[in-house]
């Protein structure tokens, strides 16, 4: 990363900086970083991004997902920096940063597509992790080439009420319900290890389900993780993905629209917001090179259910993160020490 000014008031050494003091600053005050976490340009490095897209020119049904980032950011102001679940302190285990937002063209979809790419390359191109936050689901496929780029073909773990492995619409190739059927055909994703989770609601004919099949991956429909219970889909997804890089992709409406009525393509019988923070949590130890929470709209919002539910679901991917990110280094400081 190139060099960055470190304000004074900020304090940077061996310890990562993170986010304010609310004993000090209220949380409903000031700038509305993710979880009040200092800016890029605040700190000397960054083991994991949180950066926004505000892009929704890819949408198919209601718009509004551009105002996604801004709304999850105001939402996150109440997170805490310990994670009970997980048991992780995880801007204490590395040093996470908000970078604010893409700035991308809402005109040309493949323009936006180049600049999200080019961006999260860039944000890391020192080895750290990138939780993007949108947007609608069509930034998905530049963010699984970034991936790819940098650790070859990944795993995919894509929690949706839709497959978004659709073909086309009206012509259009690149929109948020393509973004997964394009990577396959790109060659970024390891097809041994894909999964849809929580995918429910009508579909265009029993042909979706059958390509869907074809390209490799494998459904766990929302209805599976109230039969089945948590743990048994945990440990199905975990033995897809094994310890690949695996990046997870996040659409809020795999949520039951009771919990996230904030977006544009709502489908009733979805997972609740436990099930699906408990089943992150069941990655815990995984090796998570990237993830993103996107299409959440504001406009249909409603005392920030969306917003609180996706900020949450963005602190627990975070902690996921920051999880690996000391193993390794835990690792590291052990094979160091063995050469002696």
């Amino acid at each position: 990363m190139s060099e960055r000014r470190i304000p004074q008031e900020v304090r940077v050494g061996e310890r990562n900086v993170g986010p304010i003091d609310a004993s000090l600053t209220p949380r409903y005050g000031g700038a509305a970083t993710f979880a009040k976490l200092p800016r890029i340009d605040q700190v000397d490095r960054a083991d994991i991004t949180v950066a926004g897209v505000p892009f929704d020119s890819g949408v198919s049904y209601r718009p509004g997902a551009r105002f996604g980032p801004t709304h999850i950011r105001e939402s996150s102001r109440l997170l805490r920096p310990y994670h009970p679940g997980l048991d992780v302190s995880p801007f204490e285990s590395a040093q996470v940063v908000d970078a604010g937002d893409i700035a991308v063209n809402p005109f040309n979809i493949n323009e936006a597509m180049d600049t999200v790419q080019a961006a999260a390359l860039d944000l890391t191109a020192d080895g750290g992790r990138l939780l993007t936050i949108g947007g609608d689901h069509t930034i998905a496929l530049p963010l699984l080439r970034a991936a790819a780029e940098r650790h070859g073909p990944v795993a995919l773990v894509h929690f949706d009420a839709h497959l978004d492995t659709w073909d086309t619409y009206f012509g259009a190739e690149y929109t948020h319900g393509t973004p997964f059927r394009r990577a396959v055909e790109e060659g970024i994703l390891d097809t041994e290890a894909l999964s849809h989770v929580g995918t429910r609601g009508p579909l265009y004919g029993k042909k979706d389900l059958e390509e869907d099949r074809r390209f490799g991956f494998g459904i766990v429909t929302s209805a599976d993780v109230y039969r089945q219970g948590v743990d048994e889909v945990v440990d199905k997804l975990r033995q897809r993905v094994g310890d690949r890089p695996v990046y997870l992709s996040i659409d809020i409406d795999v949520l039951d629209p009771a919990h996230a009525p904030g977006t544009g393509t709502p489908e009733a019988g979805g997972m609740t917001s436990r099930e699906l923070l408990e089943v992150l949590r069941g990655f815990a130890g995984a090796n998570v090179v990237g993830a993103d929470v996107v299409e959440v709209s504001p406009a249909y919002d409603h005392a920030e259910l969306t917003g609180v539910a996706a900020s949450h679901v963005a602190y627990d991917l975070v902690s996921l993160m920051a999880m690996r990110h000391e193993a390794e280094l835990e690792a590291g400081a052990v094979a160091e020490a063995a050469l002696g």
